[in-house]
């Protein structure tokens, strides 16, 4: 069997994985075409198109293949028998979500082993909570949008990402890499250079973003899309730490004015991180998106 010729992702590839990856449902915050351009040079993305098969790698990493549901035994052996040639990786699939192990166990010659990566599952949050904040368990994030409201009353939220609203969120966004340790946290720096490919040809993905403004400058602005027909995932939030509540009313402003059509919110993963964990959690996830890496016994 001859091996899948890959290639490294570019913008101009945003059609044929739009046409794959909606072949069937993802839950996935990841299985989308602007976070797989986002992330393509920390992961080393490349790709193929095979026998009407989307095939993606992250370095010598197999994601599972995108398909109809009728190919994914033939992709899967011939991921397989690749993997058994060439690949110098640990795990056969990383980042699968629970329908694809599904699959993975009808195939029945084939002995799978499924690793949950809890680091990696996604929170999934009701969208009118985020956006009413009902009962005791939000208060905190009441007190939070109330504290906003009224230390600064002059604030505006804005859905217009026109150039000078772009050009506040890079300051934003520059200001908030300050106050991080690129040392520490290694995807920082290729995260900011995909944030500024996305507001530098905003029109170009399927996104929506939001921004809170105060005075000449953005104090807080989030990036989102619709990732399936009932869930919207949230890509970038960013605010200033030292304008207290910013980072609550971003996130209830913009689940309001861009998501209310949609009962779920995908917020991503905590990757581990204890501080992200806290926040994520502090939200009431509804339900979490578990993932898992994949071995071949």
């Amino acid at each position: 069997m001859l091996a899948i010729e890959f290639k490294l992702l570019t913008k101009d590839d945003k059609k044929i994985f739009d046409k794959y990856l909606r072949l069937t449902y993802h839950d996935n915050s990841g299985f989308n075409f602007t976070n797989f351009f986002m992330w393509r040079k920390y992961y080393q993305t490349t790709w193929a198109v095979e026998d009407d098969v989307l095939f993606v790698k992250y370095s010598e990493k197999f994601l599972p293949p995108f398909c109809a549901d009728e190919k994914i035994e033939d992709a899967v052996r011939k991921i397989v028998d690749e993997y058994k040639k060439n690949s110098a990786s640990e795990f056969l699939f990383i980042n699968a979500e629970k329908n694809f192990i599904e699959q993975l166990k009808k195939i029945s010659d084939l002995n799978f082993e499924f690793l949950p990566q809890r680091d990696r599952f996604d929170y999934v949050y009701s969208t009118k909570d985020l956006i009413t904040l009902p009962g005791r368990k939000y208060h905190q994030k009441k007190n939070h949008v109330n504290a906003f409201r009224s230390l600064y009353p002059s604030a505006k939220y804005t859905e217009d990402f026109t150039d000078e609203v772009k050009k506040m969120c890079v300051e934003c966004l520059n200001i908030w890499y300050t106050e991080h340790d690129l040392n520490e946290y290694p995807a920082l720096p290729f995260e900011r250079g995909a944030i500024l490919e996305l507001l530098d040809d905003f029109d170009f993905f399927d996104i929506k973003g939001g921004a809170l403004v105060l005075g000449e400058r953005v104090v807080a602005f989030a990036i989102g899309e619709q990732i399936n027909e009932d869930t919207a995932v949230i890509h970038i939030e960013k605010a200033d730490f030292d304008v207290k509540g910013a980072y609550a009313v971003i996130n209830q402003k913009f689940a309001a004015q861009s998501w209310s059509d949609l009962p779920f919110i995908n917020r991503e993963e905590d990757l581990g991180i204890a501080g992200i964990r806290s926040a994520k959690e502090s939200y009431r996830p509804v339900k979490m998106i578990e993932k898992f890496h994949v071995k071949l016994r």
